[in-house]
């Protein structure tokens, strides 16, 4: 499941995302530390997104802080959304978070606009697992230039069940 954050060959930017690893899992994480940061998003739509990745990591890099490539996006309201990026270390000058939990996962694959339809499908996998869901993250796995080199735009749903 660990895939290491390296600037893949092809693109120079996101390695290629392995879904099987991700799809219909149960993953643990604790303490799992993430630099975290907020972006604005208009109507959920997020505002300047890339910029805040491309800040976020140069921090990352110069700390030598680069850990997993894994991104959680956590809408937080029509006009906010929380970022976390894993790292392998603090990293100066920025806000630092730790998860812990237990979570269902599940692989989707598709254009962004289909997130409120992966949300019916992600309440409905969780409860024919017999679980409720506490929260819920995004990740993102390619950005959407590296998505389009792939040829597939996957987002993995985290339901945290514990």
């Amino acid at each position: 499941m660990k895939a290491d954050y390296k600037r893949a060959p092809e693109t120079g930017c996101c390695a290629r995302f392995d879904p099987k690893p991700w799809d219909e899992k149960t993953i643990t994480f604790r303490n799992k530390l993430f630099l975290k940061d907020h972006i604005t998003t208009l109507f959920y739509m997020p505002i300047g997104f890339g910029k805040a990745m491309v800040r976020n990591m140069d921090k990352i890099e110069a700390a030598g802080a680069i850990g997993e490539q894994l991104m959680l996006y956590d809408c937080t309201s029509m006009f906010g959304a929380d970022l976390y990026i894993a790292v392998g270390k603090d990293v100066p000058n920025a806000k630092m978070e730790r998860i812990s939990g237990t979570f269902l996962s599940k692989v989707f694959e598709g254009p962004f606009k289909d997130n409120g339809k992966w949300v019916k499908q992600m309440d409905a996998y969780v409860a024919s697992k017999g679980k409720t869901m506490k929260h819920l993250y995004f990740y993102y796995t390619t950005c959407p230039a590296c998505a389009k080199v792939y040829g597939k735009n996957y987002t993995v749903l985290l339901a945290q069940i514990e």
